[in-house]
Formats: structure tokens, C-alpha cells, sequence
């Protein structure tokens, strides 16, 4: 175990971001728990309201991320303070992520159903940053020899042919997929290469004048997400909590005059 370790984290230089992925986990796992007992009125805990203003967490979490972000360029690489640095980085990460969708609205939407952004984000950083912490890099470079990667222009067009399709999956509206393909290539193929979602910017660009690819991609879409929606809601609900159900509901329309 211990020349595992050694050979695989402490060697490679992958500690600082093994803590910085343990810290953030953490850190979104506990605040979730904290605002879910505040939520429902149980234990000591309590909004932070000096003079009336409420602190949401997201501001100490980007002082963290400052501090730890300094603190990290600032260290050596193997030395004590990049490791206290990761920690301080993940702990700020998980604090200032699980707001994501208050900086994304500028509104306090913590409990409602745009709320699960922030949900959502988390589990795509955890889940990137595993995989890196796992040995793939972003654009599929490690695949490249150590005879490879003296030659630049090699590496620039193994990225560049990595890119792309990472790109077109973005462009047809898979962002989840584009997301992992950027440090899975072979994902970001699939979504390449499959049809667009309805709305999105290739769909608007290359389906409008083609009736059958439309409906053939609406049939697809409405199908995955009706295989696929509920379990991720319950997913989410389940890490994060389910949302007030009087701000998920749809606005009611106004009286007529």
C-alpha cells in the first residue's frame, strides 16, 4: 500500500490535488447538511445576518479560494504549504460551487428549482477532477509518449484533433458530454457524432429546413430525458435536497383586468 501510494499520488505530484478533491467534496457535503437542518429549523445553526445583511457562504468560500490559489503559485510543488493551500482551495471550491446558481442568476435561489445548478456543477467538478486525480488529462495529451511530447507541434495537433469534437458536442447542446470529452475524448466523439438537441445552436442552424431531423431529435431528446430526468432529479435531491415546492411550481398568470 504504501509504494502504491508513493508511486501513484506522492511521485506523480498528484497529492495537493487529491486533498483539494477530498477538501471539496467535504466541504459541499457539510454546508449541505448545515443549510438543510437551518431549512428545516433543527440544531444550533443559523443564517449568518450581522446588521440584517445576510452573508451567504459563497463569500467566505471566495476568500479561501483566493488565499489558496495565492498560496499554491506561491509554494513549491512537494512542499507543506501547496498542500495546505489545496486544502484551503477545495474547502473555498465547495463553499463558492454549491452557490453556483446564485452567481449564475444574481438572485437567491438556493431552494428552488434553478437551485440545482449548483448541485449539478459539483458533481461534474468531482466527478473531472477524479478523472484527472485517475491519470486522464484534458485532451487525451497523456497519451502521447515522452519522445512525443518533444515535438509541440505533435502535441498542439493531438489537442487540436481532441478539441473538436468536444466542441461540436458543445455546439449540439450536450454540454455534460462535451464537459467529460474534454478529458475523455472517445465521449465527446459519441456526442460529435450523434443528433443535436432541439435549441440548440446547430439544431437552429441545420435543422430548420429539415423536418424529419427535427422531429427524429425531439423523439430522441424526449426519450432520454424521460429515462433519464427523474433519476437525476431524485440524484440531486438526495445530495442536496429537493427544492421548496412553492417556488418550483409555474408562476400563475395574473387575473384579467
Amino acid at each position: 500500500m504504501g509504494h502504491w501510494w508513493y508511486r501513484n499520488i506522492v511521485e506523480p505530484g498528484k497529492l495537493p490535488l487529491l486533498l483539494a478533491l477530498l477538501s471539496f467534496v467535504m466541504s459541499f457535503l457539510v454546508t449541505r447538511v448545515i443549510t438543510r437542518l437551518i431549512r428545516a429549523g433543527r440544531g444550533p445553526f443559523g443564517n449568518v445576518t450581522p446588521g440584517g445583511l445576510h452573508v451567504h457562504h459563497v463569500v467566505p468560500g471566495v476568500v479561501l479560494v483566493i488565499i489558496g490559489g495565492f498560496g499554491a503559485v506561491a509554494s513549491s510543488a512537494y512542499g507543506a504549504g501547496s498542500l495546505v493551500s489545496a486544502v484551503l482551495f477545495g474547502l473555498g471550491a465547495g463553499l463558492v460551487l454549491d452557490e453556483f446558481a446564485l452567481i449564475l442568476h444574481l438572485d437567491d435561489v438556493y431552494w428552488s428549482e434553478q437551485g440545482r445548478k449548483s448541485v449539478e456543477i459539483v458533481v461534474l467538478t468531482a466527478a473531472l477532477v477524479a478523472l484527472v486525480l485517475a491519470g486522464f488529462l484534458p485532451f487525451g495529451v497523456n497519451d502521447l509518449t515522452a519522445d512525443e511530447r518533444q515535438n509541440r507541434g505533435l502535441v498542439a495537433l493531438n489537442t487540436a484533433l481532441n478539441f473538436f469534437p468536444a466542441l461540436v458536442a458543445l455546439w449540439k447542446g450536450k454540454a455534460r458530454t462535451a464537459l467529460f470529452g474534454v478529458v475523455i475524448p472517445f465521449v465527446a466523439l459519441i456526442g460529435a457524432i450523434r443528433l443535436a438537441r432541439p435549441g440548440s445552436p446547430y439544431a437552429k442552424r441545420f435543422y430548420a429546413n429539415r423536418p424529419r431531423a427535427r422531429a427524429k431529435a425531439g423523439l430522441r431528446a424526449f426519450h432520454h430525458d424521460r429515462r433519464w430526468a427523474a433519476k437525476r432529479r431524485r440524484f440531486e435531491n438526495f445530495i442536496g435536497g429537493a427544492p421548496d415546492p412553492e417556488r418550483t411550481a409555474a408562476p400563475k398568470e395574473p387575473p384579467p383586468p
